[in-house]
């Protein structure tokens, strides 16, 4: 018989104990000390009550908390030993039906782990959509974080075991995701194109491109929105107020990929409100403003090192030059939207007007691990952070590795070795600033030849454009210094430079307020990332709200990922906010 919020709030402390006895394994302490918490607003409020009690819990009850957990494929699991939960959980991957020589890995895993963390192995098995994952997976992501320090990998287990508490929860009232689901699964059918097999490539204006872009062009049909590809190549569905006047609030992110990225970045930010305004449409609920979902073509840069094509074209600042652009075949952008069936001269004319414009609110994964390291789902965006990256060239001169004393050399690695600790030194001095070397080459390089050049990146974003073209200057500053002193000939190209874009306090509250209502605390964070929402500031006043990333907070990799439970957590705070909105003006008055 299902359970009920209102029930498990209104029954004696001994009653809610038991009805949650079976959610942390073998640890009825955890619902013990959350009983005096009562009453729940929301389940949502519940999951955090419930996870804050572990972790307020002393090292010992959460290393208790994990060792009360049984080795996947263990002893116990073969003797039939495990309790419901758990033999349902591991059915649910097919760990029951392991062939011999996955039993055998399998054991050699557990044991080399709990000799190296002393505590098992915790994963849970039914995964991001609570569907099961596959034992080749589990496998995988077992033999991943064997390799993990011993901190981190109890705080991952501790994580996993609410992950495997939050899907007995469900399970336990009977919870139906309304959006969660849904959003998981089109993020799957999406990622089956893709430039290169066996991992997600989605270029400006492939052949997988375009596939992306009717897919996202049918569903928004199917949805309920009048629905356009522009001639930049972004997917725009529309879904109408009826209002006379009413003006528009857009959405939206980017369905391009980086090499080998993962499947949310980006893809959630339209999914998400497109299953929203399908869910709308059934119900024959229309919004007091136009609602605009915008799937934009290019933010990433694979194809023709140029960012924000599609974001861009709708602020009215394209920049028709670079349609001239080549890439790696020499293929122009021109020809390559011609190709696709896009006129190229149409784009100024995707433009939108300022005054028709409400406010534009973007759904992103955060793309890193604070939002996971605090247990919250989701997270209200402060700033996206301004980015500044140069491409360096370094000459010295090549030379014999045995014969060139070292006080004779001109080793334009070693310079360049000195300029990444430079850059790590210069940015570790400031509030959200940030520095990167993510590209370093030796063209031609050889083991016994001293490198006479050097490639190498620099990426240096804060959250405060002034904090960022200081610790610009300074590291440019710093690397003629090293040159010089190295007797080292330098080029320096920027190739980015990119306000910080503050989100509207305004904007901020009410996407605050939705998530409080959900029954979470509000948590506000920056993005260091870029976004989409940093050109349409140029146009409205933007926020953001970001979702948890799982695995450690990896993304741009397939390893990034989320849940169906935080996809449906983030889709119920932006209708909220949608149903609630207060436009600008309202809120100056």
């Amino acid at each position: 018989m299902t359970t009920t919020l209102p029930e498990l709030n209104s029954c004696p402390p001994a009653a809610f104990i038991d009805h949650l006895r079976g959610i942390y394994e073998h640890s009825p302490w955890i619902p013990e000390r959350a009983a005096a918490q009562r009453p729940f607003a929301t389940l949502a409020a519940l999951k955090q009550a419930l996870q804050g009690v572990v972790t307020s819990a002393t090292e010992g009850e959460q290393l208790g908390l994990i060792r009360a957990h049984p080795e996947l494929a263990g002893k116990a699991a073969i003797a039939g030993e495990l309790t419901a939960e758990s033999t349902s959980e591991q059915a649910r991957s097919g760990l029951n039906l392991c062939s011999a020589e996955e039993f055998a890995t399998l054991h050699k895993l557990n044991a080399d782990y709990n000799a190296k963390f002393g505590f098992p192995f915790i994963l849970a098995v039914k995964g991001p959509t609570g569907q099961g994952l596959t034992r080749e997976t589990v496998i995988a992501t077992f033999a991943r974080r064997l390799k993990n320090q011993r901190a981190d990998e109890m705080a991952e287990c501790l994580r996993q075991i609410h992950r495997i508490a939050e899907i007995r929860l469900n399970d336990l009232l009977g919870v139906e995701l309304e959006f969660g689901p849904q959003i998981m699964q089109w993020s799957e059918d999406l990622a089956q194109w893709s430039d290169e097999a066996g991992a997600l490539t989605c270029a400006y204006m492939t052949d997988a491109h375009r596939a992306t872009a009717a897919q996202l062009a049918n569903w928004m049909r199917e949805a309920g929105m009048q629905v356009e590809i522009d001639a930049v190549g972004n997917v725009v569905g529309r879904y109408l107020s009826g209002a006379p006047g009413a003006k528009t609030i857009l959405t939206g992110s980017h369905y391009d990929t980086v090499r080998n990225g993962g499947k949310y970045d980006g893809r959630l930010g339209i999914l998400l409100p497109i299953a929203i305004v399908r869910h709308l449409h059934a119900k024959g609920e229309r919004l007091p403003f136009n609602f605009e979902v915008i799937g934009f073509a290019e933010e990433e840069g694979v194809r023709f090192r140029s960012t924000f094509l599609g974001s861009n074209a709708v602020t009215g600042k394209f920049d028709m030059s670079l349609l001239d652009a080549v890439d790696a075949d020499g293929i122009r952008m021109r020809d390559a939207l011609a190709a696709a069936g896009h006129d190229a001269a149409a784009i100024p004319a995707i433009a939108r007007r300022r005054e028709d414009i409400a406010a534009y609110v973007e759904v992103h994964i955060e793309q890193g691990p604070v939002l996971l390291e605090r247990g919250l789902p989701v997270g209200v965006v402060t700033a996206i952070a301004g980015s500044s990256r140069f491409l360096v060239e370094l000459q010295g001169v090549a030379s014999h590795a045995g014969t060139t004393p070292m006080h004779m050399r001109k080793d334009a690695a070693a310079a360049a070795a000195e300029i990444v600790l430079l850059v790590e030194q210069r940015c570790a001095q400031g509030d959200a600033l940030v520095g990167t070397v993510g590209q370093l080459q030796v063209p031609g390089g050889s083991v016994n030849v001293i490198p006479g050049a050097c490639k190498l990146s620099l990426d240096i974003r804060a959250a405060d454009d002034a904090v960022r073209e200081a610790a610009v200057r300074d590291v440019l500053d710093g690397l003629a210094t090293i040159c010089a002193r190295r007797n080292i000939e330098f080029k320096v190209e920027k190739i980015v430079e990119a306000k910080a874009a503050p989100c509207a306090p305004w904007l901020m509250q009410q996407l605050g307020d939705a998530v409080q209502r959900s029954g979470l605390p509000r948590f506000d964070l920056l993005s260091g990332a870029g976004h989409d929402a940093m050109a349409i500031a140029a146009l409205t006043d933007v926020c953001m709200l970001f979702t948890r990333c799982g695995n450690g907070g990896i993304s741009h990799n397939p390893l990034e990922t989320m849940t169906a439970d935080d996809a449906e957590v983030a889709a119920q705070v932006l209708l909220d906010f949608l149903r609630s909105f207060i436009s600008g003006a309202a809120t100056a008055r």
